[in-house]
């Protein structure tokens, strides 16, 4: 086994594969960047290194970095978990002739499967069933809109070197051709320096079927059968599950040959997925799925796997890339129950998709469902990296029992101030088309404004909130002033005025639920969570010189950005329209200003900080009415 192994990579892949390691009693080593100094799998690790700033490019992506931190770690081998430099060859050559042990496939496999072209000429040569379409050498536009013509549309263009949905664009008639084409050769080019395309026949009711594949360097080649990723947003995934909804076993059985094949054919070693393309407008049938390409590499969604078979795959690979055989046959795994995971952002849906960046203030996780993390309460979503959070992955005997309780568990994230998808990821795992097994990788797409509409606090949950304000003497001061002759044992549905997330709302104060959950953040108000949405709420008022835009005296953060000034200290008085605040934000400064005369009564807001959009940064106090 190895006695020491350098994690190339950051949170939460980085913690996952910390875990697996300690476990087997495998020194760790991490890398960090200086966004990355006080990060969860650097307070994991046995030791770490710091690799330079925070921009990937001069960090993460920074080989000979790497590899000096391998070398002055004493590390034996290094993980590159996925994304960054996991599948980029030249950097698995390099650790080899480092003499590292490179915990992955061999170069030669990346760069087979690394072209989408060269990579679907060898699995038709291996007798793996492709997407009809062209991958031939005459790039000119004529020949290619030729092709086009004669594969019929809707038909799909994408970049040889590409990833991720860059370098790709759909086009559903002849005359659409040329201007589609210029626009995926000019992303292509900026993403990879590579501007050479392939053709697809488009499928118009398409499910993302993918196998995980795994080989030894004794010959062994097993497959750990098919996870389905077909909830999609734009060309990233969001759900997946395992098994494939719908999946008969003779369909199984050949896809899963099919990509057994596929590792076959460039001499796979280590953990891999091979990724197919299925016609959903019929039952799925081995006819109507297609290769599409191969992740040289763990996936993001490795987890709903290990859930279903019983096995550690990162413990693999760090046996495997110790020399040691597949510890199963292929007659040893099976499928046991049902898995599904969603995935955690910092990123509001309902402006469409926004990152939201800043410090993590409060977080719980649900305990009913497996977390992988790389953040912990007190931590920080940083702009320079994915924004993800967490994975959440629930495990039952049935699909629909599996669904219900990764719903639940998506309904019961506590995240402020930083917002997050996971009203989102509920709402998805609710509806009648994903309960059936009928979503398609378009089904996000198609039913974009109800999936992403804002959700709304329930009455309940406001007369919650509005109890606990009234219980805050602030609060309760505030209140009174909005209610002539309020008092403090008001009777039941007695109403008062609240702001929600930047928005007036009325609330009745009555009988008060005890399933809700509130918490007081920083800046004095509340934090309410209901159904994965996370709702900030404080007293409006309703003084007649506080109406119109900021009227209720909360100055909030018009969208994710840095504070670069503060010109207001707590306690002083302030005019109309002077400018309290600077915020920078997409490259522009933004100026806050006072909505009326008053008393700056709150200061949140601190020079250098990263808020999130409608994070409250002041309360202003109207002319005459300081808080009691």
């Amino acid at each position: 086994m190895l006695a020491s192994l350098l994690i190339a990579n950051r949170g939460e892949i980085a913690c996952r594969i910390i875990r697996t390691a300690r476990a087997l009693g495998i020194r760790t080593v991490a890398i960090y960047s200086e966004a990355d100094a006080q990060a969860r799998h650097v307070r994991l690790a046995d030791e770490a290194v710091p690799i330079g700033p925070a921009p990937a490019a001069e960090s993460y992506l920074a080989a000979e970095t790497i590899l000096a931190a391998a070398k002055a770690t004493c590390a034996q081998a290094i993980h590159p978990g996925y994304g960054f430099l996991s599948e980029n060859a030249a950097f698995a050559q390099a650790v080899i002739d480092a003499g590292f042990v490179w915990v992955g496939p061999p170069p030669a496999a990346i760069r087979a499967m690394g072209r989408k072209d060269a990579a679907k000429a060898l699995m038709q040569a291996a007798g793996v069933p492709v997407t009809p379409g062209y991958l031939g050498e005459d790039q000119s536009p004529a020949r290619l809109q030729a092709e086009a013509d004669v594969i019929g549309y809707p038909v799909l263009i994408k970049a040889v070197a590409g990833g991720g949905g860059k370098g790709m664009r759909r086009v559903d008639a002849p005359a659409d051709f040329p201007e589609a084409l210029a626009a995926c050769r000019r992303e292509a080019t900026a993403a990879f320096g590579d501007d050479r395309v392939i053709l697809e026949k488009y499928i118009r009711a398409p499910r993302h079927i993918e196998v995980q594949v795994f080989g030894d360097t004794h010959g062994q080649i097993v497959h750990l059968f098919e996870r389905d990723c077909s909830l999609q947003r734009r060309h990233q995934k969001v759900i997946e599950e395992a098994p494939a909804s719908g999946m008969a076993p003779a369909t199984r059985d050949a896809i899963c040959a099919a990509a057994v094949r596929a590792a076959r054919a460039v001499d796979y070693v280590g953990a891999g997925t091979v990724e197919f393309i299925a016609d959903a407008s019929g039952p799925l049938s081995p006819e109507r799925i297609w290769f599409m390409e191969m992740n040289t590499r763990l996936q993001v969604e490795h987890p709903v796997t290990e859930e279903i078979t019983g096995v550690d795959l990162v413990e693999w690979q760090l046996r495997v890339a110790s020399g040691e055989p597949l510890p199963r046959r292929q007659k040893d795994l099976a499928i046991h129950g049902h898995a599904i995971e969603a995935r955690l952002y910092a990123e509001d849906p309902s402006r469409d998709f926004l990152p939201s960046t800043g410090r993590l203030d409060h977080l719980a996780f649900p305990a009913a469902a497996r977390i992988e993390t790389g953040v912990e309460q007190g931590d920080g979503v940083s702009p320079y990296y994915d924004p993800m959070i967490a994975k959440l992955i629930a495990h039952a005997p049935t699909r629909n029992a599996a669904i219900a309780r990764l719903a639940a568990a998506c309904g019961s994230v506590e995240c402020a101030s930083v917002r997050t998808n996971a009203w989102f990821l509920r709402r998805l795992l609710l509806t009648p088309t994903f309960a059936a097994g009928e979503a398609t990788t378009g089904f996000i797409a198609d039913h974009f404004d109800a999936l992403t509409a804002p959700p709304r606090p329930s009455a309940a949950l406001l007369a919650h909130a509005a109890d606990a304000l009234v219980r805050d003497a602030a609060g309760a001061s505030a209140l009174t002033r909005s209610l002539p002759g309020f008092r403090l044992n008001a009777p039941p549905d007695t109403c008062v005025r609240l702001t929600v997330n930047g928005e007036i709302v009325d609330a009745n104060l009555g009988a008060i639920p005890q399933d809700r959950r509130i918490v007081r953040m920083p800046d004095g108000g509340l934090c309410a969570f209901e159904d994965g949405a996370a709702f900030h709420i404080a007293p409006a008022r309703t003084d007649a010189s506080a109406t119109g835009s900021g009227g209720d005296g909360i100055l909030l953060a018009p969208m994710p950005g840095r504070i670069i000034a503060v010109e207001i200290v707590q306690g002083q008085r302030v005019t109309k329209g002077q400018k309290l605040l600077t915020l920078e934000a997409m490259k522009m400064e933004h100026s806050l200003t006072a909505p009326f005369d008053g008393t700056v009564a709150a200061l949140s807001a601190t020079p250098g900080a990263q808020v999130q959009v409608e994070a409250v940064l002041a309360r202003i106090d109207p002319a005459g009415e300081p808080d009691a």
